[in-house]
């Protein structure tokens, strides 16, 4: 009769919370049961365990067999504990030393040749060891990954004979080994022909962190200019960049550590669901939304989402969180994106076109129009028209704009200024910050007041004009905001208007 502990994590949204895996064996008929709320593919562990011990020539104990994975409220899902299991097994039948188990984490799910294979979540689990001062034993195919938390020791290896190997001769796996982070490649904002409203507007967006609408007649370049953005941002600092590859190492959607300071673009399709968007289903993954936290989301064809799904984004674009709730659990998952949408202008895409082909009904146009709440588009700081270009703009010799590189330079400037003067970009700022860092003078105040009765604007949109200026008068180097970038500001409001 023997007993063992041996430490691993659980995946919770993106946290790694600690699980005590206990192994007692005992006398009896030969059996094995694992409790702690485990899931589907954590119970069939212990058919994976027996063939990997035989196939790692161990011999697995006759009699009963009792793991337990604490905290017992805890849910427990995936592979994750197959290693641990193990061991656990190994060491309650003195194959293995208790005391070499003692201060390591293992993660890891085993294949029935006792072959190491990846498991999601490494990420958080590696952060959470690190604050805890144990090593963590990986697989091999993770080891990269791991090897992103700087002061982690995380050993790996590839079967659960070696493993074993190193803890009964004490001697030293090797170490994760982080590989070169590769250089975004995005497109450049000198494709963009023309349309120099909407290139000031997407300049505007990227250096105060707005969210943005395009409206415009199909083919006028709306997706075009959303590819841009993320050229425009900012690099992403370490902090920022660990915190999106945590979302994306716990979405059990791929995860490469190569592109780990990559601002995220997601752009999902108009037919996804709300638990797709926002997050959800089995395991209550992150959703689009989280996948795109500190980088930019776009959503094409914005009329034509589900309606609920859109009205699920209020929140997660005010509180920068996802909060998905299930009955046994409650998972919050970061969500500060930056929101760039496309529409037509009605249902057939015409309306105010030169071409006049546009056929669709006053009722039809409101019709369409009314699919997007106001809240949502209060929301949603700037709203641009974005007109069909005629053919000589296309022309290979016609003038082109401002490439990238040049537009970066200036947002990246605004954006400094931003934070030296409140911490955070000016579309983060909170009520109190609004009123001290953007005063207007009087005269301004009264044409604000004008417009805001004018187009029945609600208090949340003052606010975001105000920001919205107040960016425009740090793109143009400016202590306070002028009357030309109230005035700009104001005019971002197209919506409003209709």
């Amino acid at each position: 009769m023997g007993l063992s502990l041996v430490h691993s994590r659980a995946r919770v949204g993106a946290r790694a919370p600690a699980v005590q895996v206990e192994v007692h064996v005992g006398g009896g008929l030969p059996t094995m049961s694992i409790v702690g709320l485990p899931q589907g593919a954590v119970r069939e562990a212990k058919d994976r365990v027996r063939a990997a011990i035989h196939c790692a020539q161990f011999e697995f104990p006759n009699g009963r067999i009792t793991v337990n994975l604490a905290p017992a409220d805890l849910p427990k899902s995936g592979g994750r504990f197959d290693l641990p299991i193990a061991l656990g097994v190994l060491a309650a039948s003195g194959q293995l030393p208790n005391e070499a188990l003692r201060d390591v984490e293992f993660l890891g799910e085993l294949g029935l040749t006792g072959e190491l294979r990846a498991v999601d979540g490494v990420l958080p689990a590696a952060m959470a060891a690190r604050e805890t001062g144990r090593r963590l034993i990986v697989p091999l195919a993770n080891g990269a990954e791991a090897a992103l938390v700087e002061s982690a020791d995380v050993r790996v290896a590839r079967t659960l004979s070696e493993v074993c190997a190193a803890l009964v001769n004490a001697k030293e796996l090797p170490s994760a080994e982080r590989i070169d982070a590769r250089a975004a490649v995005v497109p450049d904002l000198l494709d963009v022909r023309g349309q120099a409203q909407a290139r000031r507007a997407l300049e505007v967006a990227a250096a105060g962190q707005h969210h943005v609408l395009f409206v415009g007649t199909p083919g006028c370049g709306k997706t075009l200019l959303a590819s841009r953005l993320p050229g425009l941002l900012p690099e992403a600092s370490a902090a920022e960049a660990l915190e999106s590859a945590s979302i994306a190492s716990v979405s059990g959607r791929g995860f490469d550590p190569a592109t780990w300071r990559v601002r995220p673009f997601r752009s999902p399709h108009h037919e996804a669901s709300s638990a797709a968007l926002v997050g959800g289903g089995p395991g209550a993954r992150p959703g689009e939304i989280s996948l795109a936290h500190n980088g930019v989301l776009f959503l094409d064809e914005l009329p034509e989402w589900n309606r609920h799904a859109l009205q699920m984004l209020r929140e997660p674009l005010e509180s920068g969180i996802a909060t998905i709730s299930r009955a046994s659990l409650r998972c919050d998952y970061p969500a500060r994106f930056q929101l760039v949408a496309a529409m037509n202008p009605c249902p057939c895409g015409w309306a105010g076109d030169i071409s006049d082909r546009c056929r669709c009904t006053p009722q039809q146009i409101d019709t369409y129009l009314a699919r997007i709440s106001g809240p949502l588009l209060d929301r949603i700081d700037l709203h641009v028209d974005v007109p069909r270009l005629p053919p000589s703009a296309l022309r290979d010799d016609a003038a082109r704009g401002e490439p990238t590189a040049v537009v970066r330079e200036r947002v990246v400037a605004a954006r400094e200024r931003q934070l030296a003067r409140a911490g955070r970009s000016n579309a983060h700022l909170d009520t109190q910050g609004t009123e001290a860092t953007c005063r207007l003078e009087h005269d301004d105040r009264l044409l604000l007041e004008r417009a805001i009765e004018t187009l029945h604007l609600s208090a949340r949109s003052l606010h975001r004009i105000l920001r919205v200026a107040r960016t425009i008068a740090d793109l143009a180097a400016s202590e306070r905001i002028e009357t030309a970038h109230l005035t700009e500001a104001i005019g971002y409001r197209r919506l409003d208007r209709r």
